[in-house]
C-alpha cells in the first residue's frame, strides 16, 4: 500500500500543520471507506432481492468466478499503482470494486438471517472502531506486529484453500478464529499506517493514496465481518 521510497517535501512542517494534514487525510480515508461499505450494502441488498440475478450467478459458475477475479485484479491494480493514477480514476475503481463485492456478498444475505447479519455488523463496527482508535492513538509502533499479522494472513489463505477440498469442522473453526484475530489486528495496524501515510505522501498524490487507504480498511472491515458471521450468524432454514 504505502511505498516508503516516496519522497516527501524537505521543508520542515510545524506540529499544527502536520496535525491538520493528518486530520484531512484521515477524513478522506474513513469517508471513502464508509462510502464503499454503503455501496456494497446497497448492491448486496438489491441483488439478493432479485431472483433473476441470483439465478444467473448460480447457474453460471464462470460468471461468478469472473467477478471474483475482477475484484482481485482491482485490489492489486489499485495497491500497485496508487502513485501513478489520478484520484478520479482511483475513486472510480474503488467504487467499482465495492459494487462488485456487493454482488458476491449478496449470497451472504441469502444464507444468513437478516437479524444475525445486522447484529454481526454492529459487533464488527464496534470491534473495528475500537481497534482503529487504538491504532490511531497509540504511541507504540505496530510495525513488527503488522509483519506478524501478514504471516498469519498468508497462513489463513493457505488454510482456507485446504478447507475448500477438505471439509473438516475443526479446521473451519480454526480458520474462523484465526481470521477474526488477524483482521482485528490488521484494523489497528492499518489505522496507524494511515497516519504515517498522511505525512509521507506528496500533496498531489494524497487523493489516490487516500482511496488506497480506504480500500485497506474496507477489506479489514469486510473480512472481520465475514469471519465473525461464522460464529454469530444464524443460517436460514
Amino acid at each position: 500500500m504505502y511505498d516508503p521510497r516516496i519522497r516527501t517535501s524537505s521543508l520542515p512542517m510545524s506540529p499544527d500543520a502536520a496535525a491538520e494534514r493528518v486530520t484531512a487525510f484521515l477524513r478522506k480515508v474513513y469517508g471513502w471507506m464508509s462510502v464503499g461499505l454503503a455501496i456494497t450494502a446497497v448492491v448486496a441488498l438489491q441483488v439478493a432481492d432479485s431472483p433473476a440475478i441470483v439465478g444467473s450467478l448460480l447457474s453460471n459458475q464462470f460468471l461468478f468466478l469472473g467477478l471474483i477475479l475482477a475484484e482481485l485484479g482491482l485490489v492489486f491494480f489499485l495497491s500497485a499503482r496508487a502513485d501513478r493514477i489520478a484520484p478520479g480514476t482511483a475513486t472510480a475503481l474503488f467504487v467499482a470494486y465495492a459494487a462488485l463485492n456487493g454482488v458476491t456478498l449478496s449470497f451472504v444475505l441469502l444464507a444468513y438471517t437478516g437479524e444475525s447479519v445486522a447484529s454481526t455488523f454492529v459487533v464488527t463496527a464496534g470491534m473495528f472502531g475500537a481497534m482503529a482508535l487504538f491504532g490511531s492513538t497509540t504511541k507504540r509502533s505496530l510495525a513488527g506486529f503488522g509483519q506478524f499479522l501478514y504471516m498469519g494472513l498468508i497462513g489463513l489463505v493457505l488454510a482456507s484453500l485446504v478447507g475448500i477440498f477438505w471439509h473438516n469442522d475443526a479446521l473451519q473453526f480454526l480458520i474462523s478464529a484465526v481470521g477474526v484475530l488477524v483482521f482485528t489486528g490488521l484494523a489497528a495496524w492499518d489505522a496507524q499506517r494511515m497516519k504515517q501515510m498522511a505525512l509521507a505522501v506528496p500533496e498531489g498524490q494524497a487523493g489516490s493514496f487516500a482511496i488506497v487507504g480506504a480500500l485497506a480498511l474496507y477489506l479489514d472491515f469486510i473480512n472481520l465481518f465475514l469471519f465473525l458471521l461464522r460464529f454469530l450468524g444464524g443460517r436460514r432454514e
